[in-house]
């Protein structure tokens, strides 16, 4: 069975102004997602799943049928405050919806096999793909996970400090737990630090970061489901908390229900965080199609 790529594309970035899900970085107005899903499909994943919000439908079939019929099959998971679908009988008003692992949670109908799960607006290189693709035909089961760790150093931005979930491993290769830190850059001489209340402190460049590149098995929806409600009832009256994935990472860690393989790349990570970083994100991506990686109209 060929695994699914379930793209996280529900949110619209206020930092960043506008769709950036679907705004252009190539030589032909390609999409970051557009590179996601070439490596994808070379990766051998065998269906597309997205994650929006209905009202934007249309515009995300014009955009992507087109190009990905007869390559790929396509689907469209909808991301709604709907809370009673899951068992939880409360209607609670909120700006954005509950967070990525929220997101994954609405496609437990949909999704049979074993897939990933990335976002929308990153550049995560096709040895990411591959690798993670031989996991979910090989390794994965119900109580083994895994997720793409990136260098640190390979993901910073030059336009300031960033934030990023910095991994711990076991000598196994497992996730021991994964920390949230907020203000990572880069030092002196291309060194790595972040800073905290208790000042700054320096990371190793090979330190192994999360940018939500996740792979699992379809048994995530169950164990998962009960700590939704849960945060939900812990949160009701926080409109701005998320329930986002290593927290239901964290949980299936320390209960030991799963383990959390850390899959090495050696990959470079780009994203668009703030508008400065269109121009270099456009830069490397057209570096890759000069030196052959991609071709220069990725879908023609």
């Amino acid at each position: 069975m060929k695994p699914t790529l379930l793209i996280l594309a529900a949110g619209m970035a206020s930092r960043y102004g506008s769709m950036k899900q679907v705004d252009g970085f190539g030589p032909n107005g390609e999409t970051i997602i557009d590179y996601s899903i070439y490596d994808a499909i070379k990766a051998g994943f065998g269906k597309v799943t997205f994650i929006i919000r209905e009202e934007f439908l249309d515009s995300f079939k014009a955009i992507f049928e087109p190009k990905l019929k007869g390559r790929v099959e396509t689907d469209y998971v909808f991301q709604n405050y709907d809370l009673h679908q899951y068992g939880i009988d409360k209607t609670i008003e909120r700006a954005k919806p509950w967070g990525t692992a929220h997101a994954v949670l609405a496609a437990r109908n949909q999704v049979k096999e074993p897939f990933c799960v990335i976002n929308a607006d990153d550049f995560y290189g096709y040895d990411s793909f591959e690798k993670m693709a031989k996991f979910l035909t090989t390794e994965v089961t119900d109580h083994q996970y895994s997720l793409i760790g990136y260098q640190i150093d390979k993901t910073l931005s030059d336009y300031g400090s960033v934030s990023r979930g910095v991994c711990k491993v076991d000598d196994k290769g497992n996730m021991v737990e994964i920390n949230e830190r907020t203000e990572v850059y880069f030092t002196e001489g291309s060194k790595v630090a972040y800073k905290d209340a208790t000042g700054e402190h320096p990371l190793p460049n090979d330190t192994r970061v999360s940018m939500n590149f996740w792979g699992f098995n379809p048994a995530v929806f169950k164990q998962s489901e009960p700590m939704f409600k849960k945060f939900v009832d812990a949160n009701e009256t926080n409109p701005k908390a998320e329930f986002f994935i290593p927290l239901v990472a964290d949980e299936l860690i320390k209960t030991g229900e799963a383990a959390f393989k850390v899959i090495p790349t050696a990959s470079k990570w780009f994203g668009v965080t703030y508008k400065e970083d269109k121009p270099i994100v456009q830069k490397s991506i057209s570096d890759l199609v000069a030196s052959g990686v991609y071709p220069a109209n990725l879908w023609s």
